[in-house]
């Protein structure tokens, strides 16, 4: 059994969804065999949701984790809503942690609970540095190589970020 986390960006260019979930498929279907893949998540829109759609597609099992007891009161859109109900509904656990609100502590430690349950950490990253807000891939990435856990950076040609 091979547990892997993801970090990635919420703001992929819609043409982008495609090219990123086939090089999602291709990067897990190694540890698919036989429902040995268990795939952490926080479910946000975009890389984290495709991500987990991934794993159940491929048989794996899920584990969501959810940043703040607010969070899908407060912080889910209403185009995000059905994926993240959904993806919950289909997780083997849901781990809401403990803050109460949804902010940049929540989400650090969110990361932090994703990187301590996992073996290897998938980053769908356009390898951008870090923004100095804190809890964002970059920032996630640099924490699990710190860590020494392995990284496996998913950014196929012809990805893009919204508005880029």
């Amino acid at each position: 059994m091979t547990t892997i986390a993801v970090t990635g960006h919420m703001d992929l260019a819609d043409s982008s969804v495609p090219l990123v979930r086939d090089a999602l498929r291709q990067t897990l279907k190694p540890y698919a065999g036989d429902g040995a893949l268990v795939g952490v998540s926080c479910i946000a829109k975009g890389s984290d949701s495709i991500f987990a759609e991934v794993v159940l597609e491929l048989g794996g099992r899920l584990v969501a984790v959810i940043p703040s007891q607010d969070y899908r009161q407060n912080k889910v859109r209403p185009d995000h809503a059905d994926t993240f109900d959904r993806l919950t509904e289909a997780a083997d656990e849901v781990l809401v942690l403990d803050h109460e609100t949804a902010n940049r502590s929540a989400y650090e430690d969110a990361n932090r609970t994703l990187l301590r349950r996992a073996e290897r950490l998938v980053a769908v990253w356009n390898g951008e540095p870090p923004s100095g807000k804190g809890g964002g891939t970059a920032d996630t990435v640099i924490e699990a190589r710190d860590a020494g856990l392995s990284v496996d950076v998913v950014w196929p040609s012809g990805a893009a970020r919204q508005g880029s």
